[in-house]
């Protein structure tokens, strides 16, 4: 809606995860590094973990990427709400395994076929698993089996497990103590500094046309960061609605005072921010006490 007036040529603040708009923090760029290697190395279970809204699917999708121009079969589990039945159904879709799909013993036999058949041509194979926190003990029990396939080389199988903190902490307690002693990595993303926040939005706006970046002034830059806690997609959100806001108001910058206005409107809060709701006066107290 605002593209045309801001010379833009794509919606630069997109909430899909498109890997073309990623913009690699140090944290980012570690962590996916991090992920590679971790498949390309054959380390068995890799974890991936970070609040919500900082670009974990993102992430995945970038090694998605990779995976694919490197010609390595991968499963992606995105529904983390599943029986370990569903569990099996969708781990035989995802690797079009030629068997009975209802049928966890005929399913691992013919995944165990196919990781073979890769192993002995020293090629591997990948399964990422998406909000992992939400998966029942079971699911995660029969995830920690599969790291039982393996040969000389290592394991066959390598599993990515990418979820809120809360998976950190779920795999603390005891009956999750022989799968976190699996884990051959971890990977952790952060939210971004002030700095990263503006080179963020600068990155975004480049790749979608704007090559300087003058609808955020500096002031709006930290205040923005300070308002989203450096929450990419709050960053994302903030920023959208700000241009579209601007555009309304036919202004080439965002301001202060329409930054106020998108957060009042989206309800956002921040250590330090204002109370959002106005306290009422009490229906048993008089209107004018004596």
């Amino acid at each position: 809606m605002y593209k045309a007036f801001f010379g833009l040529t794509s919606n630069p603040f997109n909430l899909s995860p498109d890997p073309s708009f990623l913009y690699k923090s140090p944290f980012h760029e570690e962590a996916l590094a991090n992920l590679i290697y971790g498949v390309t190395s054959r380390k068995g279970f890799i974890m991936l973990t970070g609040e919500v809204g900082t670009g974990k699917t993102t992430m995945l999708e970038c090694l998605r990427d990779y995976l694919t121009s490197h010609h390595t079969p991968f499963g992606f589990i995105f529904n983390s709400r599943l029986t370990p039945q569903q569990f099996f159904e969708m781990v035989a879709y995802d690797f079009d395994l030629q068997c009975d799909r209802s049928s966890k013993t005929e399913v691992l036999f013919s995944l165990n076929n196919l990781l073979l058949e890769r192993a002995n041509q020293n090629l591997t194979t990948a399964l990422i698993v998406d909000e992992a926190q939400n998966l029942d003990w079971e699911v995660l029990e029969e995830i920690r089996m599969l790291g039982n396939l393996e040969n000389r080389r290592g394991k066959m199988i390598q599993v990515i497990l990418s979820g809120q903190p809360e998976l950190d902490k779920k795999l603390e307690e005891p009956n999750y103590r022989q799968l976190r002693q699996r884990i051959g990595l971890r990977c952790r993303l952060r939210p971004f500094s002030a700095a990263e926040t503006a080179e963020y939005i600068a990155s975004r706006l480049a790749r979608a046309g704007m090559r300087e970046q003058n609808a955020f002034p500096p002031d709006v830059l930290l205040e923005i960061h300070k308002r989203t806690q450096g929450i990419p997609r709050l960053i994302n959100l903030v920023s959208d609605n700000l241009l579209l806001t601007a555009f309304a108001m036919e202004s080439r910058q965002a301001t202060i005072q329409m930054l106020d206005e998108v957060t009042r409107d989206m309800l956002l809060d921040w250590p330090g921010s204002p109370n959002r709701f106005p306290e009422t006066q009490s229906a048993t107290q008089p209107a004018n006490a004596a």
